[in-house]
């Protein structure tokens, strides 16, 4: 392998999410709007409790408190994306780990809809929220891996800029086909994980 380690983002890269949030929320507009006021809320900001952002963001978007803590309740029931265990079967013998923004006991139970991996870091453990580099530095440190022999798979386009700012080769899995970030550029950008074994291998 070109690496010695693979980090995946958890909520985008690997498993969807935002079938959830807007099967929770009624619709896919009202379930993407709040996700996506969840996520400004938190990005690269300091830790604050993951659980209050689900519930802010859904009285933000006019969505009743009940739907927050179904949600809550329901995070371990995300599907991995179609392409994800096959890919994950080919990389099944290199060390695996995890960076994602929310709270330890979300983070656990959802990481086991993806698979095996060697670290889950969460935002709560790391003291920050990504694209902040704390999260992925302490999965490094944890694992005692250097960043330049890592190759980190982004989901977002803020995941690639953080990646890379700390030092990392990243491969952008842009499976919502959004406009390519300002802040960092991805050796490879595909719409999915199929062309993550060859880039690791080359």
């Amino acid at each position: 392998m070109r690496y010695f380690a693979i980090g995946f983002d958890l909520l985008t890269a690997l498993l969807d999410t935002w079938t959830l949030w807007s099967a929770v929320a009624g619709d896919r507009p009202t379930g993407m709007r709040w996700h996506a006021a969840s996520q400004a809320q938190l990005r690269g900001k300091p830790y604050f409790p993951f659980e209050q952002i689900v519930r802010e963001s859904a009285a933000e978007v006019g969505l009743a408190p009940v739907k927050a803590e179904e949600l809550l309740r329901r995070w371990g029931e995300f599907d991995p994306w179609p392409d994800v265990t096959a890919v994950l079967s080919r990389l099944e013998n290199t060390t695996r780990f995890i960076v994602t923004n929310c709270s330890r006991e979300l983070g656990a139970r959802a990481a086991k809809r993806a698979g095996s991996f060697d670290l889950v870091m969460t935002a709560e453990e790391a003291g920050a929220y990504k694209p902040d580099p704390r999260p992925y530095r302490a999965a490094l440190a944890a694992l005692g891996l250097d960043a330049k022999d890592v190759l980190f798979v982004a989901g977002s386009a803020h995941d690639v800029g953080g990646a890379s700012r700390v030092g990392m080769d990243v491969y952008w899995a842009n499976r919502g086909q959004v406009a390519a970030p300002t802040d960092g550029a991805a050796l490879r950008t595909e719409p999915d994980l199929r062309g993550l074994v060859a880039l690791a291998e080359a």
